[in-house]
């Protein structure tokens, strides 16, 4: 399981260049957040926009705020791709 996490690591710092230990930090700050509390939810956007080297518009926010917080965002690999080409 140890070499499987890491290749799946070594992956996804391949396609985004994220490091690991950025992509760790990020998850363990998410661990326990309260997706309710619109604070937390645009602290979260901020920290992976920041990760990823992405802008994100005020719009984008505010649209992505409202998803997650009405528990509206796509939980599989294709829909969460069309999702964010829509936006």
């Amino acid at each position: 399981m140890r070499h499987q996490q890491h290749s799946i690591f070594d992956q996804i710092e391949k396609n985004t260049n994220v490091k690991q230990d950025d992509l760790l930090k990020l998850v363990q700050s998410l661990n326990g957040a309260d997706f309710k509390d619109e604070n937390t939810v645009r602290k979260v956007i901020g920290d992976v926009a920041k990760l990823a080297g992405k802008n994100v518009s005020r719009k984008q926010e505010d649209d992505l705020v409202k998803a997650i917080m009405n528990n509206n965002v796509p939980l599989d690999l294709a829909s969460l791709s069309k999702w964010f080409q829509s936006k």
